[in-house]
């Protein structure tokens, strides 16, 4: 008798229920109650337009609690070492696993970082020249160049059976760093010429450093210091007299009766100008720096950064300083040739490493490459190494655009490695633009409708297909394809490039058009921020917009980034008869209690830090009595809280009319920043708006030709649009536009183009292609004219 079989399923475990990350209530930066599920072991892209709200959802938000809740399980002595992060501003986070965040945060521009240092790979080669190398010199810390060779002896006293001996005691440690520059590979020498007349003296008005007139304060350190005769010329200082002006040590004196610390011209210098980041300062003094400055290769290592000892140390033939020259992928075969049983395991840690690189096309790269030198989705894709190859499984990795700096042929490659981990049974968080990324998402998250304000609330979720068919700004624009120019702008001349020879060009000779819109392109290492870059300084007569990061603090913001708060102040203080200084809150204007930040924060050692709005000012950052002074209607901080459109239309006309201030706001608003309110804190804009911010400033620069990097990086496709409008404004009013870009809307829409390749690393360094768009498509002949081509339906 047949017996019937039990068909229903074995109840679920209640273990297995947990397969949605959820989020209610999110309110951080412009969110508006934000609430999402997010299925887990799937790959989930976040998109909408340019500060439409991604990053506050995904790194702010859900990325932010995994972590803090993480550093919660360390005991109270350990977290008060680790960065203190306040629970993010949302009602329910559930279902949450361990986040591993790889930003688009650029290394730290520190001259001692390198890739080798940034990814453990220098460490490995240090152990294995130090187990290998001939002649023996020492441990790993002989290979490195972070570590000084010191020695000492001394007496020392020790208790030793109820008696204090006295012993004498010597220690030397051999380290790798070599002595001439420290360690740093290059010298700096500052150009005295540039910075005093010798044939006058200091009550002539010797010194030429922007800053020290005759008369200030920090001339007078000088000419009334007593340290030198101050109606002597300089050339005819004794040398005791030049040391005391040029290098003297810091020491506390009475100048003019006021007790003043008085140090030497040139390490003053130092401290208040090479100290700052380039960036932030003021165009007069960024020129003196760049007059004043010059960098030279140490002659001593030969920017090897180590010391003889450590060079001569070889396996077969080849240095630590040859092995960290080498281009990664030439590295990694060299390592897999060693055949050592000793170190069996170090090699194949180490092979494995440096496979990573290449995997992820970073193969053209060498281990001694300074790490602020790379670009944003460089610096990405270094920090991905770590997770290739990673055991780990049921963690949320969060990127934010890995495809930045990526061309075509290589997002292919990216999007494999983000399916490698999500099938690893991984939750893949992905903040993009780019529609070949998210064209392979599994869930997509869509955020807008707008940027700013107007952003802050979920438009769509669901499938790819769902965001196609769906009203949003992204699905509109997903299949958006740019087409070729019909007819392309003539070139007003050539800007010649001969023998460009910087990283791995080779003897690159080409002729960049003048008065056009030029794209230079290629895949990532092909050389072509070398080729520009390095074959055309910014300088006389080129502005230079490349990608590195704005620095700034919370007090910082677009109307002090971009200048617009001087005329501003000036306005206010014209109107009123005061001191423009009273409408600074970082100045004599900021609120007493809270310093102008408009909160005040509680240290709690290991806990969050808490701020609380300033109850004096209330948030407005400025004394009571400055906000009794108005202009057309509207107080200081009234004017600062306004976004750019709005300002713009109040300093246009009326009793507010201020030209200098509607000019930087048009600008603003030319870059697609008009809803940005004008005091809202750097620290909270995105990737995107920065870039623009910067663009902004640098539009009012006196120059004829405009070199940009990258400038879609953290654009919308409908972002991208405007940039286009913006260029195109560019080239029209006479300027030359040179820009370095993989995005093949900008490529459509350029009059020349510039292929490098065929390769990365020494597989390039080539002209492969110039010419028109049409003529690249046409020829197909190179990665980028395959990958165009296919993109305009050619």
């Amino acid at each position: 008798m047949a017996t019937r079989k039990n068909t229903q399923t074995p109840a679920r475990h209640a273990a297995d229920s947990h397969d949605l990350i959820r989020v209610h209530g999110a309110r951080v930066n412009n969110l508006k109650d934000v609430s999402i599920e997010i299925p887990k072991r799937r790959l989930t892209v976040f998109t909408g337009v340019s500060g439409s709200g991604k990053s506050s959802l995904v790194f702010d938000t859900i990325a932010a609690e995994s972590q803090r809740l993480i550093n919660e399980t360390y005991s109270a002595f350990v977290q008060g070492f680790m960065p203190t992060l306040a629970r993010p501003e949302v009602d329910v986070l559930d279902g949450l696993t361990t986040a591993i965040i790889v930003d688009q945060q650029r290394m730290g521009g520190d001259p001692r970082s390198t890739v080798g240092t940034a990814t453990d790979a220098n460490a490995m080669l240090r152990i294995l020249f130090s187990r290998l190398g001939k002649p023996y010199i020492g441990s790993p810390k002989a290979f490195s160049f972070n570590v000084a060779s010191i020695s000492g002896a001394g007496a020392v006293t020790v208790e030793r059976g109820g008696q204090t001996v006295k012993e004498r005691r010597s220690f030397s440690i051999t380290g790798g760093m070599c002595p001439r520059c420290e360690g740093r590979g290059s010298v700096t020498d500052l150009d005295l010429t540039q910075l005093y007349d010798d044939s006058k003296s200091l009550n002539d008005g010797a010194l030429t450093v922007p800053g020290y007139k005759p008369g200030g304060w920090s001339y007078r350190l000088y000419s009334e210091s007593g340290l030198y005769d101050a109606d002597k010329p300089i050339r005819r200082y004794t040398k005791r007299e030049l040391h005391d002006f040029l290098h003297r040590e810091p020491v506390r004196m009475k100048i003019a009766g006021i007790n003043m610390t008085y140090e030497g011209l040139v390490p003053r210098i130092q401290k208040s100008m090479l100290a700052k980041d380039r960036e932030s300062m003021q165009p007069h003094i960024r020129e003196f720096v760049d007059r004043a400055v010059t960098f030279t290769t140490c002659p001593d290592c030969d920017g090897t950064r180590l010391t003889e000892a450590a060079r001569s140390s070889k396996i077969r033939k080849v240095s630590i300083a040859d092995a960290c020259a080498m281009q990664i992928s030439d590295l990694a075969a060299w390592v897999d040739s060693l055949d050592e049983p000793s170190v069996a395991p170090l090699l194949a840690t180490l092979h494995h490493t440096l496979e990573s690189f290449v995997e992820i096309g970073l193969g053209y790269l060498s281990l001694d490459r300074p790490a602020g030198t790379l670009s944003g989705g460089e610096a990405q894709r270094v920090k991905m190494i770590r997770h290739l190859g990673s055991s780990l499984t049921d963690t949320t990795y969060v990127f934010d655009e890995p495809t930045t700096g990526l061309h075509p042929h290589d997002i292919q490659r990216m999007n494999g490695l983000l399916m490698r981990l999500r099938d690893k049974g991984n939750t893949v968080l992905v903040v993009e633009h780019k529609p070949e990324t998210i064209a392979i998402a599994d869930h997509v998250v869509d955020l807008g409708p707008g940027a700013g304000t107007a952003g802050g609330t979920v438009c769509f979720e669901g499938t790819v297909d769902g965001l196609r068919k769906g009203g949003t700004i992204t699905g509109r624009h997903f299949d958006d394809r740019a087409a070729l120019k019909g007819t392309v702008r003539k070139p007003t001349g050539v800007l010649p490039i001969r023998g460009a020879a910087t990283h791995n060009l080779r003897d690159v000779d080409v002729d960049i058009p003048l008065g056009v819109l030029t794209v230079i392109t290629g895949v990532a290492g092909s050389g072509k921020s070398s080729l520009i870059h390095g074959s055309i300084p910014a300088g006389e007569g080129v502005v230079s917009i490349d990608q590195a990061a704005i620095r700034g603090s919370r007090r910082s913001n677009p109307a002090t980034y971009t200048g617009l708060l001087d005329p501003i102040r000036k306005a206010f203080a014209k109107a009123h008869g005061v001191k423009p200084a009273l409408f600074s809150a970082n100045s004599e204007g900021a609120c007493p209690t809270c310093n102008g930040a408009g909160v005040v924060y509680t240290d709690l050692a290991m806990m969050a830090g808490v701020a609380t709005t300033c109850e004096d000012c209330e948030g407005k950052r400025f004394q009571a009595s400055v906000l009794d002074y108005h202009l057309g209607g509207r107080d200081i901080s009234e004017v600062l809280a306004m976004p750019v459109t709005e300002a713009r239309e109040f300093f246009g006309a009326g009793e507010a009319a201020t030209p200098a201030a509607h000019r930087i706001l048009d600008r603003l608003a030319d870059v697609g920043l008009g809803y940005v309110s004008l005091g809202q804190p750097l620290t909270t804009l995105s990737g995107g708006e920065r870039q623009r911010l910067k663009l902004a400033t640098h539009m009012s620069d006196k120059g004829g030709v405009y070199v940009l990097d990258e400038p879609t990086t953290g654009l919308h496709l409908a972002d991208v649009e405007q940039l286009l409008g913006l260029l195109d404004r560019l080239v029209d009013s006479g300027k030359s536009v040179i820009v370095i870009e993989h995005h093949q809307a900008v490529m459509a829409h350029a009059d020349w183009i510039v292929d490098l390749g065929p390769g990365a690393g020494h597989d390039g360094g080539r002209i492969v292609f110039e010419g028109t768009p049409a003529d690249l498509v046409a020829a197909r002949s190179t990665l980028t004219g395959e990958h165009l081509a296919a993109y305009v339906g050619g």
